[in-house]
């Protein structure tokens, strides 16, 4: 499993993007008054801006695909259950992302890229942050995914043109910060003595203080 796509070619291979039902979200981003912009499919801004949400929404598809993956891998103990819990809220909250992501791309005329059947993350397993073998990695493994998730919006969402979609995709940045802080609160109350928020910023500077290694 290892980060391959349009984005990871640019800037390594960060991931990205929202939390929300799809209607509030739309809402929320003024996509009425978007897709009432004819030039809002065909300008340089409208196309920058469906790139940069579609790279974002390949994330989401490996995001909902690895914690699927990784569900039917954990075990009946008290760790599986208490990684299965979280996993299975993280999900959720990635697959509100990626409808959201989806209905905006396609009111700015664009085609929301489509789901892969399986994603390639063993660079992270090359690396030592996390693998599907037991249910201690594969949280670690989901710790990696998320982290990178933040970073990456900190990365990229600065480059949309729309400011309502900037100020959105921040938000889902922090969403991505709150999911790696929670994985790190389980493996506190699960007895690991480590800080939940090891650092004060989530970026690529600091990285290493957030993954945790086999």
């Amino acid at each position: 499993m290892d980060y391959q796509s349009p984005l990871s070619k640019k800037s390594s291979r960060r991931g990205l993007i929202m939390s929300g039902a799809v209607g509030g979200i739309a809402t929320a981003l003024g996509l009425p008054l978007i897709t009432k912009k004819a030039d809002a499919r065909t300008t340089t801004a409208g196309r920058n801006d469906v790139k940069i949400l579609n790279n974002a929404l390949y994330y989401e598809h490996q995001a909902i695909w690895a914690y699927g993956a990784a569900a039917g891998k954990l075990t009946s103990t008290e760790v599986g259950k208490a990684v299965l819990a979280l996993a299975l809220r993280n999900q959720a909250d990635h697959k509100n992302h990626r409808d959201a992501l989806a209905a905006t791309i396609t009111s700015l005329g664009g085609t929301p890229v489509k789901t892969e059947s399986t994603y390639d993350v063993s660079s992270y397993i090359k690396r030592g942050e996390g693998n599907l073998d037991s249910d201690v990695n594969i949280a670690k493994l989901a710790l990696a995914l998320e982290t990178d998730a933040a970073i990456a919006y900190s990365q990229e969402i600065a480059k949309l043109k729309t400011p309502k979609l900037i100020t959105i995709g921040a938000s889902i940045g922090s969403t991505e910060s709150a999911h790696a802080a929670a994985i790190r609160a389980t493996f506190k109350a699960l007895g690991v003595n480590i800080e939940i928020v090891p650092a004060p910023f989530v970026s690529s500077e600091n990285r290493e203080a957030w993954v945790l290694k086999v």
